[in-house]
């Protein structure tokens, strides 16, 4: 399942991580692929699994 960047942009400034967010604008694709980019995700402090929980109208679904 893909996520938008601009999710994952929101998340880290819900996290108060306004230092990674220049950082992911450009490094990050417009659309995430958690298993795949998870590499990516890991820069960022984000947790592939934990993703799915924490981003509006994704939770649910891993089990």
């Amino acid at each position: 399942m893909n996520i938008d960047k601009a999710q994952i942009i929101d998340l880290l400034k819900s996290q108060g991580k306004n230092d990674d967010v220049d950082r992911a604008q450009s490094e990050l694709p417009d659309q995430v692929d958690p298993e795949q980019h998870s590499d990516l995700l890991a820069k960022f402090g984000i947790n592939p699994q934990d993703l799915l929980g924490k981003i509006p109208g994704l939770g649910g679904f891993g089990g």
